[in-house]
C-alpha cells in the first residue's frame, strides 16, 4: 500500500513540476524570439538579394536537448498501448524545435537573412527495456547572410521594435 502511495505521490509531483518547467521554459522561448524576430530563418537556397552586396556568410547552427518528464513518459506509455495521437512528446519536440532555432539566431544577431534552413532530430537515451524516449535532440542550421550597411540598418531596426513594443527584453 505504502509502494502504490509513493507511486501516486510521485506522478502527481512529476506532473505538477513538469508543467510548470514547461510553462516556464514557453515564456523564455516568447521573449526571446522577440529579440530574433527581424531574422528571418528560411528553407529557400535562392532568396539572395541581387541588389545588394553580401558582406559576410557563414554556417550557424543551434542544437537543444529537452528530456521528457516521468508523468509524460507513463501518459505516452498508455497511449501508445492503447493507441493515438501520443501529444506529450509533441510538446517536447516543439519546445526542441523552438529552442535550436532560437540558439541559432542568437548566435548572429547581425544577420540579415538565415537562408537554406534545415531541422534534424535524433533521440538520446533510449532505454533498453521498452524502447521509449528519454529525450530528443534538436539540430537547427542555415546559412546566415549579412548585407553590407545592413548592421546600422539592423540596430535602427532594433530600437524601432523596442519602443513601438513597449517590451522588456531584461526580463
Amino acid at each position: 500500500m505504502l509502494q502504490l502511495v509513493l507511486f501516486i505521490i510521485l506522478i502527481v509531483s512529476t506532473y505538477f513540476i513538469g508543467s510548470a518547467i514547461e510553462k516556464s521554459h514557453y515564456k523564455s522561448i516568447g521573449h526571446r524570439e522577440l529579440k530574433t524576430i527581424l531574422i528571418p530563418a528560411v528553407t529557400a537556397r535562392e532568396v539572395i538579394r541581387e541588389d545588394r552586396t553580401i558582406e559576410n556568410s557563414a554556417l550557424v547552427y543551434g542544437s537543444a536537448v529537452i528530456s521528457i518528464d516521468y508523468f509524460k513518459r507513463i501518459s505516452a506509455a498508455l497511449k501508445n498501448f492503447f493507441g493515438g495521437e501520443i501529444s506529450a512528446y509533441e510538446t517536447v519536440l516543439d519546445r526542441a524545435r523552438k529552442e535550436a532555432v532560437l540558439r541559432m539566431k542568437e548566435k548572429v544577431p547581425t544577420a540579415d537573412i538565415i537562408i537554406n534552413t534545415r531541422i534534424e532530430t535524433s533521440t538520446i537515451g533510449r532505454t533498453g527495456r521498452r524502447n521509449a524516449i528519454a529525450c530528443a535532440e534538436v539540430l537547427a542550421y542555415g546559412t546566415a547572410i549579412t548585407y553590407k550597411g545592413s548592421v546600422e540598418k539592423k540596430i535602427q531596426q532594433d530600437l524601432r521594435l523596442r519602443k513601438n513594443n513597449k517590451t522588456s527584453f531584461n526580463d
